[in-house]
């Protein structure tokens, strides 16, 4: 079936999607409400009960959540061949609802990250890794226009920042809100789907959640979808509300014009959901959040040996992320990998971590980065200095940031467009054989 606006027409003409729209297909259709979100699918698969209560344990919630994603899958399989789900009967209890209700549970013996800390969240006395309860706070959110070009295209990425982390990168260049978990104002998932809509009918592309990192958010971001796909166009604020949703809108000065087409699928509400991510994900997250996530932003930043503990106090990582990296590919999932050059570390970190990439998840996107600038603990100049860091208290070189994008080129990396289309023109890049440009 054939919807979409020519609202977005100057976005879905962008010059990159000549190259990288069968990769990120799905997640194009859904910008321009072309195809509905995985949200509006999700809610219209049926679960055989009444509710939570009639499951007997969040294990065979998990359980039957998987089961159930495969009639997902299904129905997203028939809306990309043409489907109309707007003929489909939203069910008494459905997959959204169950997801919703499995991250209530889950916080309650957290185990949403690789940590598996199992504290009790929602009563807040003993904190885990990410030294929060259940609340949510949002230091900033914005038309974000610095994200690679898919995601900003031509009106923005739709960011929420939350505060927080579970990895403590010494080098954390939004170290303000991940390391200070009380910045920013503490917003109910309800007014998180109200401060997406305002994105969304502003005209972002996108719902970008980051932080921080939004994986300890999880519980908050699936019950803001849940919202998102109940009410709709309902979650317009009232001015009552309006006034404390504009506190951390940091572009709140700029009158962007909102127009309910930007995010229009039929009459429902619309939006791509961007998960951008650490990807230091439990395997409950992952299974939770696949009929949730258009596409995914994972970063991979260290090889397999020490670095990752050293320089960001983080055990399991290498193999934790190369294991999600490999179901996200193996699901199908669309998705663009960011790595950062570090200064000392291209043989330690970036060979391995594009090998692994080259080998097991093959053609994938991958943006090799060369803006790394040392920050907080790996500041020489702050009081806050790290030794530990002391080999990536500079910025990369050049002649490291060219070993790092020659070497993609040796493996046959897809990450020429996503790399260098802030740098040259897309007839440049195109242009090239190897980085003769260099």
């Amino acid at each position: 079936m054939s919807r979409g606006s020519g609202i977005y027409r100057e976005f879905e003409s962008l010059w990159i999607w000549e190259h990288l729209g069968d990769k990120l297909a799905w997640y194009l259709g859904v910008s321009v409400n072309r195809y509905p979100a995985k949200y509006l699918i999700a809610k219209r698969v049926e679960i055989p009960v009444d509710g939570f209560g009639d499951i007997g344990s969040l294990e065979e919630g998990l359980s039957l959540y998987e089961r159930y994603t495969e009639d997902f899958l299904r129905l997203w399989r028939d809306v990309r061949g043409g489907e109309d789900i707007l003929r489909i009967d939203n069910p008494r209890y459905s997959l959204l609802d169950l997801a919703r209700d499995l991250v209530r549970s889950i916080v309650k013996r957290c185990t949403l990250c690789r940590w598996r800390c199992g504290v009790d969240r929602t009563k807040g006395d003993r904190l885990g890794a990410c030294m929060l309860t259940t609340e949510s706070r949002v230091g900033s959110y914005f038309h974000h226009f610095g994200e690679e070009l898919v995601f900003r295209g031509t009106h923005g990425s739709g960011t929420i920042f939350f505060t927080s982390c579970n990895m403590r990168c010494l080098f954390c260049q939004n170290s303000d809100i991940s390391r200070d978990r009380f910045n920013g104002v503490p917003y109910t998932p309800r007014e998180l789907a109200q401060i997406a809509l305002i994105l969304r009918l502003e005209g972002c592309h996108n719902i970008n959640w980051v932080g921080g990192e939004p994986t300890v958010h999880i519980h908050s971001i699936v019950e803001a979808i849940w919202h998102m796909a109940n009410e709709g166009f309902k979650l317009l604020p009232r001015d009552g509300e309006l006034d404390r949703l504009l506190l951390t809108k940091a572009d709140a000065y700029i009158p962007y014009p909102m127009d309910k087409r930007f995010g229009s699928y039929g009459g429902e509400f619309n939006v791509p959901m961007l998960f951008n991510t650490n990807l230091f994900l439990s395997r409950e997250s992952m299974i939770i959040l696949r009929p949730l996530i258009d596409i995914w932003l994972p970063d991979f930043k260290f090889g397999p040996g020490r670095c990752a503990i050293r320089l960001a106090r983080t055990p399991w990582y290498y193999e934790t992320v190369a294991e999600n990296l490999e179901i996200l590919f193996r699901w199908g999932e669309e998705m663009i990998i960011r790595h950062l050059v570090m200064p000392n570390h291209v043989e330690c970190c970036t060979k391995p971590v594009l090998e692994w990439i080259s080998k097991n998840i093959p053609g994938t996107p991958v943006n090799v980065m060369d803006q790394y600038r040392p920050e907080a603990y790996a500041d020489p100049s702050s009081l806050y200095f790290s030794r530990d860091s002391i080999d990536i208290a500079r910025r990369p070189t050049r002649e490291e940031i060219f070993r790092a994008w020659r070497y993609a080129e040796e493996l046959g990396i897809n990450y020429r467009e996503v790399t260098f289309e802030k740098k040259l023109s897309s007839r440049a890049i195109h242009g090239l054989k190897a980085l003769t440009m260099l």
